[in-house]
């Protein structure tokens, strides 16, 4: 089958060729993929790996060979898919517990975003509790994982506060999606807030951790920045009025079911209820252009690569 496989010998260290078709196990499925989603974290888990590997985390496509112990959707199903690698290819095989059913009629290069950036902030809303009437503010909010917390937070009632580098040029674009206020740094932002979803850490998550207010809760969710954390002297330190703050670590896969969410978010893209805000979409012939942008911090939004 042709797959996108690592190569060291190529300046993006990936080049397209060929690979061994895989085969399934009883409780997977065998994936004909459409399209394939590509973030930072993909591309550094392809430098680790040896030449003539397939890498890929997100992938959409449909089933072509039903799990042969029972389990899983029936061949034809339109699906979103998770792995820890193999979705850059022709085919993939998914264990049955790693991905999400989607209507048929469903665009699947935007299906293709759910598994990592849609589920992370699906999951990491539910980490904050109740949203209604709530302010959270998302770093990173042009990013994939900061563009569904948008959409989610403000679905769930909650007054959703944008953080970007550049307000003036993503403003608009930012409200649309539901964003109530869009400013360039968390100390920017007067008021306090009951939620930070984090994507960028470093100095950044410090001034974020600053705008919580009592019972407030920081989800550490990425770490984008080059520098560490480091809060000053009695930041941490409690006042009457800002008591009980929390950081708290986040990993999406953490032993909850996932097909049901993938396969709601999928429906919410399917009927329009979220956007997927794909910031290139090509076919995967010219996916070297996706990943430097991935790697200079100019890709603003989700990378998508089309099989031909």
């Amino acid at each position: 089958m042709r797959a996108l496989i690592v190569d060291h010998a190529q300046p993006s260290g990936l080049r397209l060729g060929t690979a061994a078709q895989p085969a399934p196990r009883p409780d997977e499925v065998l994936v004909k993929v459409a399209a394939f989603a590509l973030n930072a974290g993909d591309l550094a888990t392809a430098r680790g790996l040896k030449d003539g590997s397939v890498a890929g985390w997100e992938a959409a496509g449909h089933v072509v060979e039903e799990a042969s112990d029972g389990s899983g959707p029936a061949v034809g199903t339109a699906v979103t898919t998770f792995g820890h690698g193999g979705g850059w290819a022709e085919y993939r095989t998914v264990n049955t517990a790693m991905l999400g059913a989607a209507p048929k009629d469903a665009d699947l290069g935007a299906i293709s975003t759910v598994p990592v950036s849609a589920n992370s902030a699906l999951r990491a809303l539910r980490r904050s509790g109740p949203a209604l009437g709530r302010r959270i503010m998302i770093t990173g909010a042009t990013g994939g994982v900061g563009r569904y917390a948008i959409q989610l937070a403000h679905l769930a009632g909650a007054r959703p506060i944008a953080v970007t580098r550049s307000p003036e040029r993503f403003g608009a674009e930012l409200r649309d999606l539901g964003a109530q206020v869009v400013v360039a740094d968390p100390a920017d932002y007067q008021d306090t807030v009951h939620t930070v979803i984090d994507t960028v850490g470093g100095p950044l998550l410090v001034r974020a951790f600053d705008r919580l207010n009592t019972c407030g809760v920081l989800i550490a969710l990425g770490h984008l920045a080059t520098e560490e954390e480091s809060f000053p002297p009695g930041a941490l330190m409690a006042t009457p009025d800002r008591n009980n703050r929390a950081v708290v670590s986040f990993h999406q896969f953490d032993g909850t079911a996932l097909p049901p969410d993938f396969t709601w978010l999928s429906e919410q893209l399917a009927g329009g209820v979220l956007q997927p805000s794909i910031a290139w979409r090509k076919s995967w012939q010219h996916v070297e252009e996706a990943i430097t942008a991935l790697r200079d911090g100019t890709l603003h939004g989700k990378a998508v690569a089309e099989l031909d």
